[in-house]
C-alpha cells in the first residue's frame, strides 16, 4: 500500500510514519517544516526515520533506515506541486496530519489558521478528487466539542459550540470532507484527537512545558487554579488506532449513503491536571514551584472521550497508563536524543 502522509515531521506524523515503514507500506512523507515551535524537533523526529537535512523545498529524501519510505519537503497550500505529486506517485491512501496545531495560538495568529488548516486542506481534497484513493484519513480534534459539558463527549453528540478558531477549522475539515464524500465518493475519516503526550512530543503541550520548567527550577504555569481534567493519550496508543482507522475505509453502503466516518480517538481515563503534574514530578525527582493562574482564553475544563466506537468496530483498546507513558516521556526527555535539553 502507498500512503502519502502529511505532517511527518510532527509529533503524531512521525510516530506514524515509522510504523507503516516497519510494517512494509510505502510512505511518502510531507511536511513545510515551519517554525511554529523549534524546529530542532522536527529535524530530531526526521532524523530518527532516516531522512538527512539540509531539505530543499521540493526535494526527495530517501530513508536511511526503510527502503520504502521517503520524505519531501513541501506546503500544501502549493496546490501545482501537490497535484503533480499525486499523478506521480498514485497514492492508495492519504493521511492527512498537517495543521497549524494550537489553541492558544489561534487567538493571536488567526490567519495561519485559515491559510493552513481550511486552504490545505481544501488542496488535500482536490487531489483526492482529481487521483482518487482508496482512503482519506485526516486530523480533526477534541477541540470541535468546545462549551460542551456533557461527558463522555460523543461522535454522536452536537459539536457548534467551539471556543478557539482552531476548534472552528478541525469542525470545518470534518464538513468539508463529508461534502466531498457525498458528491465525489471519497472514503473519508476524521480522528478527534484528544490530548496526546509521549517522547519528542511539541514544546508548546504541557508535559514538555511542565517538564523543562521543573528541570530548570523555574515555576511552572497552573491554569483555572488546576481545576482542569483532560484525557491524556499514550501517542503508541493514538499511532495504532490509526493504523486500524487506515485499514478500515468506510464502506458508506446500505443506510449509510456516504462513505465518512468521524472517530473519537483518546484514552477515555480522563486525569486531574494535578494529578499529571504529580506524575512528572515523580518521574523527574523534583517538586514543581507552581504559578496558580486563571483559566486561559479558548481553554475548557475538561476533555473526556467516548471511544466505544471505535473500540466496537475495530478493536481500539489504549494500553499505556499514565504511570508508564510518563516514565517514558520522562527517560526520553533527559535523554541525548531530545534536542532541546
Amino acid at each position: 500500500m502507498k500512503v502519502f502522509l502529511t505532517g511527518a515531521a510532527g509529533f503524531i506524523g512521525a510516530n506514524l510514519l515509522a510504523r507503516l515503514a516497519n510494517r512494509g507500506d510505502e510512505v511518502v512523507g510531507f511536511d513545510n517544516i515551519n517554525d511554529y515551535y523549534d524546529v530542532r524537533l522536527k529535524y530530531g523526529r526526521l532524523k530518527e526515520n532516516g531522512f538527512a537535512g539540509p531539505f530543499a523545498e521540493g526535494e526527495v529524501k530517501y530513508s536511511t533506515k526503510w527502503s520504502s519510505a521517503r520524505f519531501v519537503k513541501g506546503d500544501l497550500c502549493d496546490k501545482g506541486s501537490l497535484d503533480r505529486l499525486f499523478a506521480e506517485e498514485g497514492f492508495d491512501v492519504v493521511v492527512n496530519l498537517a495543521a497549524q496545531a494550537g489553541v492558544r495560538y489561534s487567538i493571536t495568529n488567526p490567519y495561519s489558521y485559515l491559510h493552513s488548516n481550511l486552504e490545505g486542506f481544501l488542496n488535500i481534497l482536490e487531489a483526492c478528487r482529481n487521483h482518487p484513493v482508496r482512503h482519506l484519513v485526516f486530523a480533526s480534534s477534541s477541540s470541535v466539542y468546545g462549551l460542551n459539558t456533557k461527558v463522555p463527549f460523543s461522535e454522536d453528540d452536537k459539536a457548534d459550540s467551539q471556543v478557539s478558531l482552531y476548534g472552528v477549522t478541525k469542525k470545518s475539515n470534518e464538513l468539508m470532507a463529508h461534502s466531498y464524500s457525498k458528491l465525489y465518493g471519497i472514503p473519508a475519516t476524521g480522528l478527534r484527537f484528544f490530548t496526546v503526550y509521549g517522547p519528542w512530543g511539541r514544546p508548546d503541550m504541557s508535559p514538555m512545558l511542565f517538564a523543562t520548567a521543573i528541570s530548570k527550577g523555574e515555576p511552572i504555569k497552573v491554569f483555572n487554579g488546576g481545576d482542569m481534567i483532560r484525557d491524556f493519550t499514550y501517542v503508541d496508543d493514538i499511532v495504532e488506532g490509526t493504523i486500524r482507522v487506515i485499514d478500515n475505509p468506510p464502506a458508506g453502503g446500505g443506510d449509510a449513503s456516504v462513505p465518512f466516518e468521524v472517530y473519537n480517538i483518546g484514552c477515555s481515563n480522563p486525569v486531574k491536571l494535578m494529578d499529571f503534574i504529580s506524575e512528572i514530578e515523580t518521574a523527574l525527582g523534583t517538586e514543581a514551584r507552581k504559578e496558580f493562574l486563571p483559566m486561559q482564553a479558548g481553554d475548557v475544563y475538561q476533555t473526556y472521550a467516548d471511544c466505544s466506537k471505535l473500540e466496537t468496530r475495530l478493536g481500539y483498546h489504549p494500553s499505556t497508563t499514565l504511570h508508564e507513558g510518563i516514565g517514558q516521556f520522562i527517560a526520553w526527555f533527559k535523554s541525548e536524543k531530545n534536542p532541546l535539553r
